[in-house]
């Protein structure tokens, strides 16, 4: 490893969102309600280093990271205090209500108690936590959040090598949630899909989080399936992906029916979360307003167009960098801009309110 210091410690934080083969890194100055962004990144790595959200090959990952900033930052970062996120995919989330009339120091022992019902392992191989999310009359809404242990560990002895402190870590869910809160002016309920690597993440948003749910699939099998249904190479099914994606094209009966048992899936996971919405969570009889879609995967050509049609509601990519500002800093590629979002919203977190 390089003995040179790439973090400088101070007060401020940064967000680090750890993907299958690529990591993020954004700060922000934050002054009111103007944000503007200080310092971004990205790192390339082989997906093999990552298994399954743990992190295998330290090194690996370490040196992409160091190489990123020192030769691909644009702007500074200029503290080693880190917020990290952890894929959604591989934590175990769930919004419970307890009663108000319990006692705040008996929380934990009734989410731990509720948390072990659905969980699919034991609890003593998980990372546990809790949020409460808001308060009514009679009851509280919390989070809980359990994480495989082995992933936590991995993510310290990363920090460990970068020389980062470590000051919270949260599903990335919770980030991307963040973000939008701060950025968005449509406040109206909302469902965001936000397409990563190999999962897509589902969220319902209402001022507050409201349900959450994952598909375990995400662009990698995208360019998979393509790969399969057209006879084609990876590099070519990814670039038939990114040219025409879901607009009129030669290729669109072949495409679309490719990635049909995916969309299949998403509406109905979608339908399902509205209608828990609307039927059981608010009781001012509000509606979903509009899908918001974010990550890597939300830039194929006439995705939105297709949702709407498919889900019968406004849909509409998610474009926070309106309100969060470059300054002088050169932007992303076209394209390249949702990558940032998850980093960004972890850099949003005031650190004395940390979750994990």
């Amino acid at each position: 490893m390089s003995d040179t210091i790439y973090f400088y410690k101070d007060r401020p934080i940064f967000g680090l969102d750890i993907g299958a083969s690529s990591a993020k890194f954004v700060q922000l100055n934050k002054q009111g309600n103007k944000c503007t962004i200080q310092g971004y990144g990205s790192a390339q790595y082989d997906k093999s280093y990552i298994a399954k959200g743990e992190i295998i090959n330290f090194e690996g990952v370490a040196n992409a990271i160091h190489k990123s900033f020192s030769e691909g930052i644009k702007g500074k970062v200029s503290t080693h205090r880190v917020i990290f996120s952890v894929p959604a995919a591989f934590t175990y989330s769930r919004i419970i209500s307890l009663p108000n009339s319990l006692d705040i120091k008996d929380i934990p022992e009734a989410v731990n108690t509720e948390t072990q019902q659905y969980l699919p392992t034991a609890l003593s191989e998980l990372y546990t936590d809790y949020s409460i999310i808001d308060s009514h009359d009679k009851e509280r809404r919390v989070l809980t959040v359990a994480v495989p242990k082995k992933i936590i560990d991995s993510y310290m002895t990363l920090a460990d090598i970068l020389g980062l402190e470590v000051i919270a870590m949260e599903p990335s869910t919770g980030a991307s949630n963040r973000l939008f809160d701060f950025t968005d002016q449509h406040k109206v309920p909302s469902v965001l899909i936000d397409f990563g690597a190999y999962s897509t993440d589902i969220t319902v948003y209402d001022k507050s989080l409201v349900v959450t749910g994952t598909i375990n699939k995400g662009g990698e099998d995208f360019v998979k399936t393509i790969e399969e249904k057209l006879s084609v190479t990876r590099t070519e099914a990814h670039t038939i992906l990114t040219r025409y994606g879901f607009n009129v094209s030669k290729r669109q009966d072949e495409i679309r029916s490719g990635m049909k048992p995916f969309m299949d899936d998403l509406s109905k996971e979608v339908q399902r979360m509205v209608r828990y919405y609307e039927e059981r969570v608010n009781d001012q009889k509000k509606k979903i307003g509009q899908i918001v879609t974010l990550g890597g995967g939300a830039n194929l050509p006439g995705l939105t167009d297709y949702l709407t049609m498919m889900l019968r509601l406004p849909v509409r990519p998610y474009d926070p960098w309106s309100t969060i500002l470059f300054d002088e800093l050169k932007r992303p590629p076209v394209g390249e801009e949702t990558i940032y979002v998850t980093a960004a919203g972890l850099a949003l977190l005031k650190p004395e309110e940390p979750f994990l």
